[in-house]
């Protein structure tokens, strides 16, 4: 059975080795960087209360999970989500737990009057890739980053 909940920031500790298995898959990515412990990771979302982590259970063990954040949308004057990792443990995909998240998401997002959720995705993830094209429209925009310390930046 799947289940989904907020974590309040007390609580963001669980997902700690969630975060741990990320990091490692993320690792290719990161040139030559290290990425940061998953309990260092937790600390800094119990730390911030601006950010939100949707956690997914699977039979009551922690299986994914999604952090986002609630933005203003100052062109209609509304709030939108913006995701910005969304996790599923190797041992847990291809049970549909990724499409799962997204449309809780998205259905917290009708709650909360949203306009939109958006995300982006690294352009070489194509399960990722083959999933959103299937929940979602690609955006009309690029994506641009000023690398601030390019030892700690994707």
């Amino acid at each position: 059975m799947i289940g989904f909940r907020f974590l309040p920031p007390a609580e963001r500790v669980v997902i700690a080795p969630l975060l741990q298995s990320y990091a490692g898959e993320m690792r290719p990515l990161l040139r030559g960087s290290e990425p940061a412990d998953g309990h260092a990771a937790a600390a800094m979302l119990c730390a911030d209360p601006r950010t939100e982590v949707l956690l997914c259970e699977r039979d009551g063990a922690p299986a994914g999970f999604a952090i986002l954040f609630d933005l203003p949308e100052v062109v209609f004057a509304r709030r939108c989500g913006m995701l910005d990792d969304l996790y599923v443990h190797p041992e847990h995909r291809r049970r549909g737990i990724a499409r799962a998240m997204l449309d809780h998401l998205a259905g917290e997002g009708r709650r909360r009057r949203w306009s939109h959720l958006r995300w982006i995705v690294p352009a070489g993830d194509q399960d990722a890739i083959r999933l959103y094209e299937q929940v979602a429209e690609r955006a009309g925009w690029l994506s641009f980053v000023i690398r601030l310390d390019a030892e700690a930046s994707l």
